[in-house]
């Protein structure tokens, strides 16, 4: 019989099936001996079958009439190598998959052979057996629809009572091997699509639900297990430990993404049963305590973890009620949230508020109630112009609670938090912002709703008579939008009890949108003054603020206004040191160039950032270099700091300059210009050195002819060993400068050719100690990467910058040493003087715009010499 299988047919046709099946029916028991027939028999139908669906309905017919699929199963009775197992498993497989004729598909189903196949007891310690059979399992629930899934469970009295495609591939839905608990969750939606009544019933009733919870623990575990890699990077400063940080964060956002398309299958059922456990299991025991608690708590989730968490919940899982219990859950400060009485924040210990908060809701309804909280704030403004300047009260709340509200967390990490803590609360509030499915009157509680809204909710008050007309529009808040508030807040309330355990009355709920909206405010001015957080976040910032308050100063309070000005005053102090500085040359085009990022950062209809990123910034180690705090002492340490270092910090400044320019702007109505009020045109003098050497508008190039007016005889050694005579020359034009090396032509006296050119900001000349005849020059690259910079920021890729070189000229005596130092120094005053005439309307912005009553002192226009 085994010869005659060898034997020359046609590999595609009616007879060759008929051989192979008749063959295979006469086999007995499968051994050693005759496994390799049963094997490509079982192969050879897969694609006769195959091939026949496509083109010959008859291959099927004979596949019926043999009742092939009966003698699959006997097959695997009479086998015990696992080798048959596999065989059989990939011909499933490839037919069901690959038949595309219904009534084929619809007679695979109709007998019990499939589902004893799934039933089957195979030996999954064979990891390659148990990955053809979950592939055989997702191949059926390929082909399910309403008329076919029908074939696959048994019912009584209308209920489903077996459903094995289901009950097994759920058995190994939290497999540690990635690839198949995907195959399973793709399985499983397939199934929850089809739309089938009985199924939903089946899926959504006990015993079956505890997938659905343990679904939520195995996220659960996800998430303590991202925080320990969080953990464990932020001791490691190196790029690849942001790689299992990635890792971990793609599981989490699948999960989250499968919950979605669980819950929009449209069970009721289990979408409440995913809220309620990812509630009950997660966020309210975990995620909201870890915000405020000072030590971590048993399960070791921290501050940033638990922010990044909030916000992907909120994103990915878009479920009304889910958003708004959470929302009323960050108003609320039950016991159940922390088991330390002290109102004391994960990292940072809360700066209880001396304002009362009856003074803060009425600073703006009454003028004296409003002078009396400015002075009661004025004493935190320093002088110095190092120091942060904040209100001394940003949080306004009841200090004799010892609960603090995860909301007033998040406000205290914007006022206080690090740079880390203040990105990821505004995360959360723009998530917030942007929850479609969160009530407008929760948003409102929350102190977030935009003021757009604010109007237009007032005037539709108005027009249905809640009031009268005037009165809804300009009161403070109308009764009948605290009773709104009030009456939704109720009912998210019962609902979060059955979360925490604490009846709603224990439930520690203080809701004044205007005294919450003012809070905001008071944080965000605050983060604008502060000098310790990175130009990134504080433009996430405000954005943030363009979206509360998009129109007008109208919510700005006179404190606010100084403050504002106050901070802008000091980064414009700082713009002005920088026209001084290693990069002046380039100060006029970055000021441009992230004056229009700026403005389409903060008018984008999204953040920019991804929630992602505040764990990967997590993992760097502290660091200066991106934050203002550093500003008034760097410049001490000038000669010693590579250009590269100060270029990033110049970038960082004109980042925070721009906003907080934009952010004046605003405070005062104004419409944000495109482009910055900066002067393009330079006026140079005749008498410049410039115009005697012959320089035009196209710049300082190599091989350029000059007049060497001025010029110094020097000696420079660019390879050991090999000293070389040229004319040296320093030259400013408008904005730019140049160190020129030229060499003199031999028939045109004091005229020569430039052969080396380089940028005259930030040389730092220094005569040597002990050679009184050479002067020694940092010679910084021409150009700087803002690419490179942003990298190293984000810790996306290793930073690879040019580095600084330098240049020892030799003088012929120390009076020329000395000549050219004093040329060097001119030129560089004149270039920076030219980039401060170019930056004055900028710089005087304020001066410009409000009455000379109404304007500080000019600290902000001052200039260096």
């Amino acid at each position: 019989m085994w010869f005659s299988f060898w034997r020359s047919r046609d590999r595609f046709s009616l007879d060759e099936l008929r051989f192979l099946i008749d063959q295979l029916m006469k086999v007995q028991l499968v051994n050693e001996v005759n496994k390799d027939f049963v094997i490509e028999a079982l192969r050879s139908i897969a694609e006769l079958i195959t091939y026949g669906d496509q083109h010959d309905p008859t291959y099927f017919e004979l596949f019926m009439e043999k009742q092939v699929m009966g003698e699959f199963v006997r097959i695997l009775k009479i086998s015990r190598i696992q080798v048959i197992s596999l065989q059989l498993l990939q011909t499933m497989s490839i037919m069901i998959q690959n038949l595309k004729c219904e009534h084929s598909i619809y007679y695979m189903f109709s007998n019990e052979h499939v589902n004893y196949l799934i039933s089957y007891q195979f030996d999954f310690r064979n990891e390659e057996l148990l990955s053809y059979y979950i592939s055989f399992l997702r191949a059926i629930s390929g082909k399910l629809n309403k008329d076919t899934i029908s074939l696959l469970f048994k019912t009584q009295d209308d209920e489903v009572v077996s459903f094995p495609l289901y009950v097994e591939a759920i058995r190994f839905a939290f497999h540690e091997e990635s690839m198949i608990r995907t195959a399973v969750r793709a399985l499983t939606l397939n199934v929850y699509h089809v739309g089938d009544d009985a199924v939903n019933n089946f899926v959504s009733k006990v015993p079956h639900t505890d997938y659905f919870v343990n679904l939520v623990k195995f996220f659960r575990d996800q998430c303590i297990h991202l925080n320990q890699v969080v953990s464990n990077a932020s001791k490691n400063t190196s790029i690849e430990s942001t790689s299992p940080v990635l890792s971990s964060v793609d599981e989490i956002e699948d999960n989250l993404y499968y919950f979605s398309d669980v819950v929009s299958a449209g069970i009721p059922d289990v979408g409440r049963i995913i809220m309620d456990n990812v509630l009950k299991l997660l966020v309210v025991p975990i995620i909201l305590p870890s915000l405020r608690i000072g030590s971590l708590n048993e399960h070791g989730l921290g501050a940033v973890t638990s922010l990044y968490l909030l916000c992907c919940i909120l994103r990915i899982l878009k479920i009304k009620d889910l958003a708004n219990i959470v929302a009323t859950a960050l108003l609320c400060s039950p016991p159940t949230f922390s088991e330390n009485s002290e109102a004391k924040l994960n990292g940072n210990m809360l700066d209880q508020g001396s304002s009362d908060a009856q003074n803060h809701e009425s600073c703006r309804d009454e003028h004296s109630s409003e002078a009396n909280y400015e002075r009661s704030q004025a004493s935190v403004i320093s002088s110095s112009s190092s120091q942060n300047y904040r209100p001394s009260s940003i949080l306004v709340h009841d200090c004799h609670n010892a609960y603090l509200a995860p909301r007033e967390a998040l406000l205290s990490f914007i006022s206080s938090g690090n740079d880390v803590q203040v990105s990821g609360s505004l995360c959360v509030l723009a998530t917030l912002l942007q929850t479609k499915e969160l009530d407008e009157l929760m948003v409102d509680a929350l102190g977030i709703l935009p003021q757009r809204k604010q109007h237009k909710k007032k005037l539709l008050q108005a027009l249905v008579g809640e009031d009268s007309g005037e009165e809804q529009l300009f009161s403070s808040q109308s009764s009948g939008a605290r009773n709104g508030i009030c009456s939704d807040l109720d009912i998210y309330l019962q609902r979060l009890k059955d979360y925490t355990g604490v009846s709603s009355g224990g439930l520690d709920v203080g809701v004044s949108p205007r005294m919450h909206r003012f809070q905001v405010l008071d944080a965000l001015v605050s983060l604008f003054c502060r000098s310790n957080v990175s130009a990134e976040t504080l433009w996430d910032g405000g954005w943030l603020l363009r979206q509360l308050l998009p129109y007008s100063e109208a919510e700005f309070n006179c404190n606010h206004l100084r403050l504002l000005k106050e901070s802008f005053r000091h980064c414009t102090n700082c713009v002005l040191e920088e026209t001084a500085g290693t990069w002046s040359d380039h100060l006029v085009a970055v000021i441009c160039d992230e004056w229009r990022k700026c403005k389409r950062a903060i008018e984008a209809s999204s953040p920019r950032k991804d929630p992602k990123l505040m764990l990967l910034s997590s993992y760097k180690a502290p660091s200066e270099e991106f934050s203002l705090s550093v500003f008034l002492r760097l410049p001490e340490h000038a000669s010693t700091e590579s250009s590269f270092v100060a270029g990033e910090r110049m970038c960082e400044t004109v980042k925070v300059f721009v906003l907080l320019h934009h952010l004046h702007i605003f405070s005062l109505g104004r419409v944000l210009p495109d482009q910055p009020p900066v002067l393009t045109s330079e006026e140079i003098a005749e008498n410049s050195r410039g115009r005697k050497a012959g320089v035009n508008a196209s710049g300082m190039k190599p091989n350029t002819e000059i007049n060497l007016v001025d010029a110094l005889p020097c000696r420079i050694a660019f390879e050991r060993g090999k000293e070389r005579h040229f004319f040296f020359l320093a030259v400013s034009f408008g904005n730019p400068g140049w160190l020129v090396l030229a060499e003199e032509f031999p028939m045109k006296p004091r005229h020569g050719v430039v052969r080396v050119v380089a940028p005259l900001a930030g040389c730092n000349p220094r005569i040597d100690d002990k050679h009184q005849r050479w002067l020694h020059l940092r010679i910084r690259p021409s150009s700087f990467s803002l690419a490179d910079a942003a990298a190293k920021g984000h810790g996306k890729v290793k930073s690879k910058h040019l580095v600084d070189g330098r240049w020892t000229l030799a003088f012929r005596d120390e009076d020329s040493c000395k000549r050219a130092l004093d040329m060097i120094l001119e030129e560089t005053k004149l270039q920076s003087q030219q980039v401060q005439r170019s930056l004055q309307p900028l710089l005087e912005f304020d001066r410009n715009l409000k009455p000379a009553s109404d304007s500080f002192d000019g600290g902000g226009t001052g200039t260096t010499s």
